[in-house]
Order: structure tokens, then sequence, then C-alpha cells
């Protein structure tokens, strides 16, 4: 395996020491070691993987240096438009360097939400004009890697490294942002998930939250015909919610979004307020960190959730972190009318022994879709 160390301080060597993007699971050793070794100017945890490319672009612009763009190869939608539109030869001709974890690759046993993505990660690479290397895990093969796509960024080319599991080292984040904050998400959910009527329906968010509503209904004894669990598309749960609640009016609509997802496409709040459905309750689980891949901090605890949401026109916001103060604000919100968002702010982590759904994604949406039929 390659040690976090020796990969970043080779591509400083080619003048490469600005890193953006969105923290990964298979590259959470290398975000780690940025995230300790680079100042907050030189390593931006963006909203989403194509800001982190318009980034770079900046970065370049200013610098004549290229920047190092790191995410999921879920990301590759979000950079498909600025790749053509901004960094391609054809438009201003911009150098990136990126850097791909290759979830669900082929051959490889992963969650059903990375299968397809697997599949057309180094497809959707060609489609674009971008070239590549798998990186090697040995240190002296993947060193001429680096040196020829530091080639290719001196000609002025994107070029991508795709990461397989298992390439890093491992290292864990030193500098650990701490609140106090003592509820957990697990508890916020469970507390949240009891507290919903019988018709009520839960649309819940990428990752742990999904995990953690499917193992309460699990220890609860209860089905879950009355969630969909957003596997993958992160960032989309609030507007998936927003096309149930708008056709099943009689129904409350909760959406279990995290911080990490909201900020990710946090435009979507100013649609849902615009059309401003009374039956929708957008619940952020905040925890200031993308939990799933790492724990690499979000800005989700440094900003105000229920001051954005009162600005783009939601009509009840609520903030809270304990438990007591949580179930107070539920049954304000179970007798009232109106677009609320309720942000609950929780601490970091969640239990080793966290299952994962056993359903699959088709049917759970078969099993919501007869239970809204109901």
């Amino acid at each position: 395996m390659i040690r976090p160390e020796y990969f970043i301080e080779k591509l400083k060597e080619y003048g490469i020491d600005c890193f953006a993007g969105v923290p990964d699971s298979l590259l959470k050793n290398i975000c780690a070691y940025i995230t300790d070794h680079c100042d907050a100017y030189h390593n931006i945890i963006t909203a989403n993987e194509g800001a982190a490319v318009g980034l770079a672009a900046g970065h370049y612009i200013a610098t004549g240096k290229p920047a190092c763009v790191y995410m999921q190869n879920s990301g590759e939608g979000n950079i498909i438009n600025p790749l053509a539109s901004l960094t391609d030869p054809e438009v201003y001709n911009i150098p990136v360097l990126l850097l791909i974890g290759w979830r669900g690759k082929p051959g490889v046993h992963d969650e059903p939400q990375h299968v397809k993505q697997g599949k057309i990660t180094t497809g959707l690479l060609n489609t674009m004009g971008i070239n590549f290397d798998v990186l090697s895990k040995e240190e002296d093969k993947a060193e001429n890697q680096i040196a020829k796509a530091a080639k290719a960024l001196q000609n002025k080319e994107v070029y991508a490294l795709v990461i397989e599991k298992d390439t890093f080292e491992e290292y864990k984040l030193q500098n650990v942002e701490k609140n106090d904050l003592t509820m957990s998400r697990e508890e916020a959910i469970q507390t949240v998930a009891a507290a919903l009527g019988e018709k009520d329906c839960i649309v819940s968010t990428t990752g742990m939250i999904s995990r953690e509503l499917f193992e309460y209904r699990t220890q609860m004894r209860q089905g879950h015909e009355r969630d969909f669990l957003t596997v993958g598309s992160m960032g989309h749960a609030s507007q998936i919610a927003l096309g149930i609640a708008l056709e099943k009016q009689d129904r409350r609509v909760w959406c279990f979004d995290g911080d990490g997802a909201t900020i990710m496409h946090m435009g979507s709040m100013a649609i849902v307020a615009q059309k401003s459905p009374k039956n929708f309750i957008h619940v952020v689980f905040n925890n200031g960190a993308h939990d799933s891949v790492g724990g690499q901090p979000t800005v989700g605890l440094t900003i105000d959730f229920p001051r954005i949401a009162r600005a783009v026109g939601y009509s009840h916001t609520y903030s809270v972190s304990t438990k007591g103060d949580l179930a107070d604000v539920l049954n304000e919100i179970k007798i009232q009318d109106g677009l609320s968002l309720l942000e609950v702010k929780v601490k970091r982590g969640n239990r080793k022994d966290l299952g994962r759904p056993t359903t699959t994604p088709v049917q759970n949406k078969e099993a919501l879709m007869k239970f809204l039929q109901d």
C-alpha cells in the first residue's frame, strides 16, 4: 500500500499543493492526511464535486498551478458539466488532477448504489476524453504514474488517478473538531421516527441516516414500507420528498437529511419553499461531518440552517440539541400546518456494529409505493 505522506509529497514535488473535493471512504486516509497537513486555503471540502472543479480552475487562473480534486466515483456526474464547459481544451483549457475512489469496481462486492457507478467509472472518463491510470498499490509504480499525470498536467490536460480499495495505508485524522453535543444521531432518528403518524412516510438521505433508520425499524419489529432509503444520489432526498408531498397532500412527508447532503445541493431548499407544501417536514441531522466517509468536517455547525430556511420561505423553523427539546418541538410540529425545517444538532460517530439495509432498493421502492396507495 501507499503511504499518504509519500503520495502527497510526490504531488507537491510537481507543484500540486492545493486540494478540493468531497471525501470518500476509499480516500479517507489520504483525505485525513491532507486535512492535517494543509492549511484552510489549500484543502477545501466543497459543497459538491462540480464546485471543486470550479475552485481548482480559479486556483490555476490565480497561480498557474493545477489543483487536485478528490471524490468518490459517484461524484463524476457532478463534474461532467464543468469538465466539458470549463476546463476542456476547447473552452478554457485548464489542467486538473482528479483523484477518484472506485466504489463498485466490477468483480468487487459493494452496496447496490455503487454497482452501476463502478461499471461506468472509467467509461465516463473515456467519454469525456480524460486520460487516466488506476493507481498502483506499490509506491515505485505509483511514482511513475504520478510523473505521467504531472506531464499531462503540464500539457494543460485534465488527468485522473482512479483509486481502488486498500490503496493507501491507514492514517487517522488527528485534528478532529470537537463539540459538546451529547445526543447521538441514532437516538435523534429514533425519537423522530417514533413520533410519526400512521400515514406519515420518510425519505431518508444517503449514508448513516438511512442505515440507522432501517436498523430502528428492525429493532422495533416494524416494516420498512413507510421509508424511502435514498442510498445514492447524495443531496437529492429533499426533492424526492417534495415530489411525494405534492402528490400526497393527505400525508405528512418527512425528509431525514444530513448537513453534508443539505449543503451539497442547498438550492433545493428554495424550490421546496417556493412550492411550500404544508405536509413537508425537513429534518436536518447536523453533526458537522461527513460521517459515512471518515468524519471529514462540513461547515454544518458554523452556519444557521433555520435562518437560511426562513430566508428562502420556510414557514416554521427550529433548532434543538437535546432529546427533551426535540420531543417538545415534535409535539408542536404535529399540531401545526406549514412547511417546517427542524435542525437537530448531534454528536459525531455511529455504532461500530451498525447494520445495512437487507432489502434491495427496488423492494424498498415498491413497498413504499404500495403503502402510499393504500
